[in-house]
């Protein structure tokens, strides 16, 4: 299933103050990217943070892989979450059926849709070179570079492919419109020629920068529901997107980056369709500690291990709490702290049945009480139906499954920051 927008620019006439202040702020800011990546931290700086991270999902299907053709640009749009003055990202080779050659690699400031701001782009680095080889299996760290990113301005990194890719690593389903070209080597081009859209995030894993030294990054663990699906496509309406723009108005002591490791369709258990990735145990360790400066996570995840398993074979609620222990015990030997979160209602959804919900209210329970989190959020309370519980509000959702825009900003109101500082 994919969803696509259309953006619709609009021009005005400017003050000549504000454009003698705008040209002023373009000329620092060439000059700032254009300073060398040698000058920027070390990998081994303590205030590396990771502002904006993303789960790779998509396995490839052994009978029939889909094969990327040669001489691709891609142009991937992030938002980040916290600000920082040098910056470095993560490419990853994890589901590739081979080594996976990246030509140039650039990141600028997205304009609008797949065109970038004049003067905002940067070439990036790999160990000294413009270009590397990832591994099969394989994550590579671009060289830091100084460049100033923006909490909630949209990054457009561009990746050039040259030959055959073969498999990429994805996040399939990102509620964000990316885009193709096969036009050859566009990663420093304002405009990328014949774009196509795409609703995936290939290869780009993560985005890290130099923060505050008080910084840390809260990462955001889940399925569909922390995914963002049914919201706005490109439109950043995902309940830690709404979240993470109250951490910025409301937060004074701490500054936190919010770091989404949703993956739709994603279980804690078992995994099945090849869209919706390894199992939450599985690649835990992949999506959550091996980013920078974690400290805090929301674990929200089940409903498809309820959803999804055969009505013969129901899931138990002591399996998937047998699972949330496991992710606690882990977060915690890397000194994080998990808040659990309740598992929102869905009766009237395609794959709801009576005996589901019984192991949904199971799940809630423990989350609630059984002591072994950090804290709870209670996003079933911020969402459900008071005139039928096991509902959501019919507002607030299009599906009776996944929250609509409103629904996502509800369940980011009902958060208590306290939690985290």
């Amino acid at each position: 299933m994919k969803k696509s927008e259309t953006i619709h620019g609009s021009t005005r006439a400017i003050p000549l103050a504000r454009q003698c202040g705008a040209l002023l702020a373009a000329t620092l800011f060439s000059l700032l990217v254009a300073i060398p990546s040698a000058l920027a931290q070390d990998h081994d700086d303590p205030r590396w943070l990771t502002s904006w991270a993303t789960a790779p999902s998509t396995l490839p299907n052994q009978d029939d892989p889909e094969e990327a053709a040669a001489e691709q640009t891609l142009r991937l749009i992030a938002h980040p979450s916290a600000s920082g003055s040098s910056v470095r990202i993560r490419l990853s080779n994890t589901h590739g059926n081979g080594p996976l050659h990246i030509g140039a690699a650039s990141i600028a400031r997205q304009a609008e849709g797949s065109s970038i701001q004049a003067g905002s782009s940067a070439a990036l680095s790999f160990a000294g070179q413009t270009s590397v080889t990832i591994a099969q299996g394989a994550v590579v760290f671009s060289d830091p570079l100084t460049y100033p990113v923006v909490a909630m301005q949209n990054l457009s990194v561009s990746l050039y492919l040259p030959g055959a890719a073969g498999f990429l690593t994805a996040h399939a389903l990102s509620n964000q419109i990316n885009y193709v070209s096969t036009g050859g080597d566009q990663t420093q081009a304002s405009d990328l020629s014949a774009a196509t859209e795409t609703p995936a995030w290939p290869l780009l894993t993560a985005i890290d920068v130099i923060g505050a030294a008080s910084s840390s990054a809260i990462a955001m663990v889940g399925d569909s529901i922390t995914d963002g699906w049914g919201s706005t496509a490109s439109a950043n309406q995902r309940w830690p997107n709404h979240f993470s723009r109250r951490l910025l108005e409301e937060s004074t002591d701490k500054r936190f980056a919010v770091v989404n490791a949703g993956i739709s369709g994603n279980r804690v258990t078992t995994e099945g369709n090849a869209l919706f990735g390894e199992n939450l145990q599985a690649r835990f360790e992949r999506d959550v500690l091996a980013l920078s400066k974690v400290t805090h996570m929301v674990l929200m995840e089940g409903i498809n291990d309820i959803g999804m398993s055969p009505t013969d074979q129901l899931i138990s609620a002591s399996d998937i709490i047998a699972g949330y222990r496991q992710i606690i015990a882990r977060a915690h030997a890397s000194g994080i702290k998990v808040i659990g979160a309740t598992l929102t209602p869905y009766e009237g959804a395609a794959y709801f049945t009576p005996q589901g919900e019984a192991v949904r209210q199971e799940v809630n329970a423990f989350i609630r009480s059984g002591g072994e989190f950090d804290g709870v959020i209670d996003f079933e309370q911020a969402v459900q139906d008071p005139a039928n519980p096991s509902r959501i509000l019919p507002a607030f959702t299009e599906d009776n499954l996944h929250p609509n825009d409103i629904g996502y900003k509800a369940m980011a109101d009902i958060v208590d920051i306290s939690l985290f500082e």
